[in-house]
């Protein structure tokens, strides 16, 4: 699931993981997230911090506290690089941070390692 209010960022995030065979679901923004999450559970967010209606701090804080999301892993992608995002992003429970912009090839690799065997991306993007 691919969460960011920038219509670019979610386009060109979605068709990466479509070209490696993913069904990805896109929210425009935090509200628009937590409702999708109430129909289905996927297997890894990508989320962004800065988004209108609820942020991107405020969606981790609300699927680490669902026993019915908890488990799933969540990349925030920001422009916010600061440690003190970053701290608090993972004090929240997210998984990993990356700053925007981030190669494409990054983002597949730290996928793979919080997926697993569940997903086999390949590099040729």
């Amino acid at each position: 699931m691919v969460v960011d209010d920038s219509v670019t960022v979610r386009k060109v995030t979605s068709r990466l993981l479509e070209r490696q065979g993913i069904n990805v679901a896109v929210a425009k923004d935090g509200i628009d997230a937590i409702e999708i999450l109430q129909e289905t559970i996927p297997d890894l967010i990508l989320l962004d911090i800065e988004m209108p209606r609820m942020d991107g701090f405020e969606v981790a804080t609300q699927v680490r506290h669902s026993k019915r999301l908890r488990q799933i892993p969540i990349i925030m992608i920001t422009s916010r690089t600061g440690e003190k995002h970053r701290e608090r992003a993972l004090e929240i429970g997210v998984n990993d941070y990356m700053g925007k912009p981030f190669q494409e090839s990054e983002l597949l690799d730290r996928m793979q390692l919080l997926l697993g065997p569940k997903i086999s991306l390949s590099h040729d993007v």
